[in-house]
């Protein structure tokens, strides 16, 4: 069985499709295609049924994406450690990161792995919670921070640290930036209008949670899935929004907004760091956690 034929029909299962296993093998469709099939035709079977939105595992193709993966991570981790002979320690490393913390960690984490870990290679993927999810569960990503992530079979989860949710509001025209707006109940805040991510954002059901303990569910004018189009429609008077202050970062004009503590004690949610189960981590990605564990703390919390 050869490998490269094996990376290739993993990537097409994972992702589902060969137009976006190509793009991001960097091979051309029809030499992608054409391996897959000549992999088809020495196991004697068909691995992938093509249809008009992608490709789809067979039965016989999930067995083979199961042991494929492991096969390829195997190779993986024998190269990695034949490659600390050399010195140093090498590998990829792929990251997921919510886009408000990616605003503040990207820099910082990219810098400190280039100096501890020079023979190895970082990719940073921003995204929601649940793409993220989705990607430690296909082996696109190795590492993701997620919000509020629940407990699973398939997970391992490490609390990381807690950020506070604000309000945000657009800044009323003459409203000087200090001294800031005190702080709003969450009873107050359950009957304002509010542009909100879609189900099952980490953001969101934990809002809903929250209320529901004190008897209120949120006022929803909007769901939009995205940080900076939620902070333009605040901006255009479409509602308010619960985010973090690390996402309110995001925005072109902070000083557009205003930017309140929710509750007291003020409303969190906890940010944790999360590997899969499925696939025992490399010296790489050990190391890049611990990165994680000592940076994280320092730039998210206090941004």
């Amino acid at each position: 069985m050869d490998l490269k034929q094996l990376e290739y029909f993993v990537r097409v299962a994972e992702l589902g499709s060969f137009t976006r296993a190509a793009i991001e093998l960097d091979v051309a469709q029809p030499a992608l295609s054409r391996q897959v099939r000549l992999l088809e035709v020495e196991l004697r079977q068909t691995l992938l049924v093509r249809n008009g939105r992608g490709a789809v595992p067979t039965e016989a193709g999930t067995i083979l994406l199961e042991h494929g993966r492991g096969i390829l991570h195997q190779v993986q981790r024998a190269r990695d450690d034949l490659g600390r002979l050399r010195g140093g320690v090498s590998g990829r490393v792929a990251v997921g990161l919510p886009s408000s913390v990616a605003r503040v960690l990207t820099v910082p984490l990219t810098r400190a792995f280039r100096e501890a870990l020079p023979q190895a290679h970082l990719s940073i993927s921003e995204g929601l919670s649940g793409g993220l999810q989705e990607g430690l569960a296909t082996g696109r990503l190795d590492i993701a921070l997620l919000y509020n992530a629940q407990p699973s079979r398939e997970l391992d989860i490490s609390p990381l640290l807690e950020e506070d949710l604000l309000l945000v509001q657009a800044r009323p025209p003459g409203l000087p930036e200090d001294p800031p707006p005190g702080p709003v109940a969450l009873m107050d805040v359950a009957a304002l209008p509010l542009v909100i991510p879609t189900r099952p954002n980490a953001i969101r059901m934990h809002v809903e949670a929250q209320m529901a303990d004190i008897g209120a569910r949120p006022t929803v004018a909007l769901e939009i899935d995205g940080v900076s189009s939620i902070l333009d429609l605040v901006l255009d008077g479409a509602g308010c929004a619960i985010l973090s202050r690390n996402a309110l970062l995001n925005s072109h004009r902070p000083s557009a907004y205003t930017a309140r503590q929710i509750g007291a004690p003020p409303l969190r949610i906890r940010l944790c760091l999360v590997t899969s189960l499925q696939r025992p981590a490399t010296p790489v990605q050990k190391a890049t956690l611990d990165l994680i564990r000592e940076i994280a703390p320092r730039v998210v919390a206090h941004a």
